[in-house]
């Protein structure tokens, strides 16, 4: 069995480990908002995790006294968990390309997002047609829905 990548079944179940998540997707440091991929169904859903600390570049300035992650960094990691699920889903000819964002729907933030907190962020495919592709996330912390939207991004070369 791949370390990296584990299936429990085909089209089940999928982790994704942070090398392999560095070989899919094109975000580095500091940009890079999802430490690992421990469920995911090709084609239809993902479950990521981001592990907030104190040490992330953006607590800095938001807020030196009181550290809230900008809600923008945690629809941003829905995003990057989104597109590992599409990268996985078109396989190896679609690594290193980029996905952009093309709408970001219905936004609410529930509950700030702090140091120590582990996001869990939940994605799923709500439809997708050739390059583009359209999901609904909520990210959670502790089972309570920090931040949910709806947005589309596409697919394309660099």
């Amino acid at each position: 069995m791949n370390a990296q990548i584990e299936n429990t079944t085909a089209a089940a179940a999928t982790s994704v480990d942070i090398k392999r998540i560095l070989e899919m997707i094109p975000h580095r440091y500091p940009m890079l908002m999802v430490d690992r991929v421990i469920d995911m169904q090709l084609d239809q859903s993902a479950v990521g995790i981001k592990n907030v600390t104190i040490n992330e570049p953006f607590f800095q300035g938001h807020f030196p006294s009181e550290p809230v992650m900008p809600g923008v960094l945690v629809v941003e990691a829905m995003a990057q968990t989104a597109c590992v699920l599409v990268v996985s889903t078109f396989g190896a000819e679609s690594e290193g390309k980029l996905v952009y964002f093309m709408s970001i729907d219905g936004v609410r933030f529930r509950r700030p997002v702090v140091p120590g907190d582990r996001l869990e962020l939940h994605v799923t495919k709500v439809q997708s047609r050739a390059n583009v592709w359209k999901f609904s996330g909520k990210a959670i912390v502790d089972g309570k829905v920090a931040a949910e939207a709806t947005f589309a991004a596409m697919i394309r070369d660099r």
